[in-house]
């Protein structure tokens, strides 16, 4: 053969060895690292609010800088509207990591330590989709029987994650020296199952969680798993509780070969491990002055020393993040790894320095914007999270997006991202089409139930109506533009108040009683009752209330809607992503064909309730199973269930249709089957749920 030949072929053979190559990269699904920090409020970032601060040139308006967040900012989304599951930490983190709204929750109100359940997490969702898992930073969730430490039953390694790094206990969160213990004793910090606090002298955890996150990103791509894309949970317990400062400077450089870095070494684990613990301030902050009485004719104060020390807790966290972001492009992996960032609940009232420091005040630095509310509020400023999120070349640089969301919408979108459905129990939505501008979005479900400490704060800059107000039970749902909010809640009957939050943030002119709310006011009382099911470890007066029926504006007829979707899925999952293979109507549920296909039977149906009271439901199937009442869950056979376990539940309904919706794994040759039992709270005997109970909307689907 001709050599000229020969040396053509051979180039034309690496070349599509090399465009193949560059395919499989280019099509591997992304990394995802999710940035979660410790009561910054919305306005504490500079995108949010401080840069409007810095750029009104007022004087008694003392400002923060957070340099790389806005960055992340402007090269990528934020989101205005996005809230948190519930207005402290462990409640907000579980439903972020369940992907399950409070209504649904098993850790509720301020229940730091209980234990996660056992059931699908972020961790669990995406290891089973092919991702290595790494959670570092605090936990909190992992059982209170400190008989089993350090082998807790809901460790993290217990729910999905490869790998752990971090503060087990919610409150060893609240010092961030662990081996000083300077102000709330020492602590432990647990690498999967072993304490090595002892080993981490001056280590700063802000400093040393995103060092061990460097650590583990460039050991997986150098590892033998760099196949594999990666899911990181990078937990911050900044700028919360005790508010400490670094050592010293931020090392100079960023990624690779700069920032913070593991060194491994016993004594300096970190390279920012030396100096002084809690010494350092940023230069911008240490003699900052502001104009206390708002004169220009006085001279300015100093900022007090406890804001000098939140400003460089959050300034920290903000070369934390840079540097990470740095580590990707250094790698060249940032084209392909989605970065969120966000807070677990709005800036509070707690610092835990000793009395000689000025008391922290969120209003110092306006750290939840323009709204009112703090940590434990229900208001704007309790709940609404600055959210910044960044893909290169997959989301728009300087992306707003305006629409209400969750952190429990997370879950849905992850899955999204790495091409697998999410669990049936999921009650949030992917956001991957507002993201990316590719789909339709689907509406996202705000909702937040919560049993809050004391009264609200007594600030000045707060309006009267908002000041020392009893929190108790407590419940917001968004509507649209609209937010009912309830205080101290007595019984289901209370009102809600109703505000504009587009055109009043602040949450001033209640609307509830204006012409023409009253309609909204008995759909938000109706939708609170329908989403949720009561908890007994977390009572709430409406517990009890009969759920309204759904109003029905067509005509009904007998029947169930049948779907089958098919594919080998290994927990049930929900229908939200995916398209039915085919769908028919029925005569009760669970009446489907004989199939040897793998997939999924959900059966859509309403249930007709007789006379107001309490009913009680049994279920067992012989395989996975998921049933939902409107949108509560009523019995969750999915993750950990044994086929053929019967599972009761008890709830209060008013008489008339109520959707119910059941989801029925096949994934074997065997007929999938449920049965549904059903009586009411009279009754001795069970029934079966059958064609005269039950009605749909469709007469016939082709």
């Amino acid at each position: 053969m001709n050599t000229k030949l020969i040396t053509c072929y051979f180039f034309i053979t690496i070349f599509l060895i090399f465009n193949s190559l560059q395919g499989t990269a280019q099509n591997k699904r992304p990394n995802i690292i999710y940035i979660l920090v410790d009561d910054m409020g919305y306005g504490d970032v500079g995108a949010f609010f401080q840069k409007q601060r810095m750029k009104s040139n007022d004087r008694s308006k003392p400002y923060q800088i957070t340099p790389y967040l806005d960055q992340m900012a402007a090269t990528g989304a934020i989101f205005t509207q996005q809230y948190c599951n519930a207005p402290v930490c462990a409640p907000s983190r579980g439903s972020l990591l369940t992907g399950v709204n409070q209504g649904n929750a098993h850790v509720r109100d301020n229940q730091f330590d209980k234990a996660l359940e056992d059931n699908h997490t972020l961790g669990t969702v995406l290891k089973q989709a092919g991702y290595q898992t790494m959670a570092v930073g605090k936990w909190g969730l992992q059982g209170t029987d400190e008989k089993v430490a350090p082998n807790w039953p809901a460790h993290p390694l217990k729910r999905g994650f490869d790998s752990y790094f971090g503060y087990m206990r919610h409150m060893d969160g609240h010092e961030h020296y662990p081996y000083e213990g300077l102000y709330g004793g020492k602590k432990e910090v647990y690498d999967n199952y072993v304490n090595i606090a002892d080993e981490l002298a001056k280590c700063y955890t802000t400093d040393l969680w995103t060092a061990v996150a460097k650590k583990q990103i460039v050991a997986h791509e150098k590892g033998k798993d760099a196949d594999k894309p990666f899911f990181m949970y990078l937990a911050y317990d900044a700028p919360h509780a005790v508010l400490e400062l670094p050592t010293l400077a931020y090392p100079s450089g960023l990624g690779l070969n700069g920032g913070v870095q593991w060194t491994g070494q016993k004594g300096q684990m970190i390279n920012t491990a030396s100096g002084i613990p809690d010494s350092f301030v940023y230069p911008e902050y240490a003699n900052a002055t502001y104009d206390n009485d708002n004169n220009p004719a006085t001279t300015e104060v100093a900022w007090p020393d406890t804001y000098k020390r939140y400003a460089t807790a959050n300034r920290r966290i903000d070369d934390g993040v840079g540097d990470i972001l740095q580590l990707l492009k250094d790698l060249k992996i940032d084209e392909n790894t989605i970065v969120v960032f966000s807070s677990d609940n709005g800036a509070s009232i707690e610092s835990y320095l000793p009395a000689t420091y000025v008391k922290f005040e969120p209003t110092f630095f306006a750290s939840n914007g323009t709204f009112e509310g703090i940590k434990r509020d229900v208001l704007e400023g309790g709940v609404r999270m600055p959210v910044l999120v960044n893909w290169p070349k997959h989301i728009a640089a300087g992306k707003v997006l305006t629409m209400p969301s969750m952190l429990s919408d997370w879950m849905a979108t992850f899955s999204d991202i790495a091409g697998v459905p999410a669990p049936a129990r999921t009650d949030g939505v992917s956001l991957l089409p507002s993201l990316t501008a590719n789909g339709k979005q689907k509406e996202s479900l705000v909702y937040v139930e919560y049993e809050g400490e004391g009264r609200t704060p007594d600030f000045k800059e707060f309006d009267l109506s908002h000041r020392n107000k009893k929190r108790g039970q407590m419940q917001l749902i968004r509507m649209g533009n609209y937010k009912g909010v309830r205080f101290d809640i007595k019984s289901a009957d209370d009102d809600f108040e109703i505000y504009d939050v587009l055109k009043d943030p602040r949450e001033i002119n209640n609307l509830a009683s204006k012409p023409g709310f009253e309609k909204m006011q008995q759909q938000m009382k109706a939708s609170v009752l329908q989403l949720r099911y009561a908890d007994v470890e977390a009572p709430r007066p409406y517990d009890t209330a009969l759920i309204p029926a759904t109003v029905v504006s067509s005509k009904l007829f007998p029947g169930v809607v049948e779907q089958f979707f098919e594919d080998d899925f290994p927990y049930v999952v929900s229908e939200k992503e995916l398209k039915a293979k085919q769908q028919k109507i029925t005569k009760s549920i669970g009446n489907n064909e004989q199939t040897n296909r793998k997939g999924m039977f959900l059966y859509t149906t309403f249930v007709k309730i007789p006379t107001d009271g309490k009913y009680n439901f049994s279920m067992n199937s012989s395989s996975k199973a998921f049933v939902r009442l409107h949108q509560a869950i009523l019995f969750d056979a999915d993750f950990g269930y044994q086929a053929g376990t019967e599972l009761t539940s008890a709830v209060f309904l008013k008489a008339g249709y109520h959707p119910i919706s059941v989801y029925v794994l096949k994934n074997s040759e065997v007929t999938a089957t449920i049965n549904l039992k059903w009586k009411s709270a009279q009754e001795a005997d069970w029934k079966n749920l059958e064609e005269t109970d039950l009605f749909q909307s469709k007469k016939h689907i082709k």
